[in-house]
Parts: C-alpha cells; sequence; structure tokens
C-alpha cells in the first residue's frame, strides 16, 4: 500500500537534496518518477535545486493544478513509480488531498518536502493539512548558529534587521530567511518581551 510522505524542515536542512536523492534512488533501479515544484518560486534554471549544487527540472504547480488528473494521466501512459513535491508548503488544502488520493486509490507513493511554518512561526496551509493527514512524517534537522536545532525560519531586511510583519509568502534563499532555534526566532522578534 503507498502511502503519503511529509518531510519537513526549516530553511538549509536539505530537503531538495534529500529529494533529489529519492528521486535518483527510484530511477536508479529503472523506475519512473514525476518531480513537482510550486511554480511561485522561480529563482533557479532548473525547476528543483538545492544549495550543494544538485538539480532536476519538474512540473510547476499553481493553486489550480489539479495533480490528481495530471498524475493519473501520465500513469496512464507510462507508470509512475513516485511522485515528489518540492516546496510542499504552497499546496493548497484541495491539492494536499489529492496526494493523499494517489496514495490510497492510484496506489503511487508520494513525497512531499517542504517548510512546517512561515517567518512569524505560523503553519502554512499546505503543511498543516500535510501534518494533519500524511501516513510518514519525518523532520529533517538544521541547525541554528548556536548549535541546537533550526526548527524556525526567520525573514531578514536588506540589512540584515529581522522582519515579522508582511505577506506569508516571499520567495528568498539565505540573503531573506535564517533558519533559527525557537529561542533565537523569539529573540529576534522580541516575543518574549
Amino acid at each position: 500500500m503507498a502511502k503519503l510522505y511529509f518531510y519537513y524542515a526549516s530553511m538549509n536542512a536539505g530537503k531538495s537534496t534529500t529529494l533529489l536523492q529519492a528521486d535518483f534512488n527510484y530511477r536508479e533501479r529503472g523506475m519512473a518518477t514525476m518531480l513537482w515544484t510550486a511554480a511561485i518560486d522561480n529563482r533557479a534554471d532548473s525547476a528543483i535545486a538545492s544549495r550543494i549544487g544538485l538539480a532536476a527540472d519538474a512540473r510547476r504547480f499553481t493553486p489550480g493544478t489539479d495533480l490528481w488528473r495530471e498524475v493519473t494521466a501520465q500513469h496512464r501512459e507510462s507508470p509512475v513509480a513516485c511522485v515528489l513535491v518540492d516546496e510542499a508548503q504552497f499546496l493548497t488544502a484541495v491539492q494536499v488531498w489529492q496526494c493523499a488520493r494517489l496514495a490510497d486509490e492510484a496506489n503511487i507513493p508520494v513525497l512531499c518536502y517542504g517548510l512546517r511554518t512561515d517567518f512569524r512561526g505560523d503553519l502554512f496551509p499546505g503543511s498543516a493539512v500535510l501534518l494533519g493527514i500524511a501516513d510518514s512524517l519525518e523532520e529533517l534537522k538544521a541547525v541554528c548558529h548556536c548549535g541546537r536545532k533550526a526548527t524556525m525560519n526567520v525573514r531578514v531586511s536588506d540589512t540584515g534587521e529581522a522582519v515579522g510583519e508582511g505577506a506569508q509568502t516571499e520567495i528568498g534563499g539565505n540573503e531573506r530567511y535564517t533558519a533559527l532555534c525557537r529561542r533565537h526566532f523569539a529573540e529576534a522578534l522580541e516575543m518574549y518581551r
């Protein structure tokens, strides 16, 4: 029986690297995969790119993409052994349920990788549903500057100051976000005062 997996972490934990390694493992065994990522994140030439230099092309989803229809259409043409979704925090609730249906009805494992929370510590809608219904939850680890596990992402200004307000989604990398432990996240946003 196929499962829906959610691998979550703060930034710089290797989510894309882990996804690309899983894709490689399937393909090395002659199994076809389908890679997806959010269309909103268009920073890289390749659709999915890791900070250590691995990259692969992928289909891009928008809030209107019907993942069930797209994947099952491809699966009818040529069997899909696994679906891998990067930036899964940008999935809609409907799309997360489509991923669950792919596992449950089409018997295709779906591996989702994404952030759990935004720069304010609030759950992303897609992540909230994944945390609620995924068959398997796995936290990947990043490290705060203090050496503790980084679980939060703080948005920073051009001058390096923590930013506590703004739209939930602002695409960026190390120039806009820093992975911190909860303590340093709260201190940066002065939440303990």
